[in-house]
């Protein structure tokens, strides 16, 4: 029974902006995932194409996590720095 959806997305724009502005490691794990998800449809593998798009939206969801904390720790930082001038 086919039951997967045809054309997943592959969240390629959101891993290409990860990995230049959040998490450069994540953000290319993201990427390799976003191209198997083409691939897996072209070739017509629909249960592989869903889950390389679960990885990659959970790869890019981790990958912007790990960017906003890192940016809150650098204005933190920041601050307590220029407070003690």
């Amino acid at each position: 029974m086919y039951t997967s959806r045809k054309n997943e997305p592959t969240y390629l724009a959101w891993s290409i902006f990860n990995t230049f502005c959040c998490c450069l490691p994540l953000g290319v794990a993201a990427i390799i995932y976003s191209c198997r998800i083409s691939k897996a449809i072209s070739l017509g593998d629909a249960g592989r194409a869903q889950e390389s798009s679960r990885t990659a939206k959970n790869l890019n969801i981790a990958s912007l996590v790990f960017g906003l904390i890192g940016l809150i720790m650098l204005i933190v930082m920041l601050v307590i720095q220029n407070s003690r001038m």
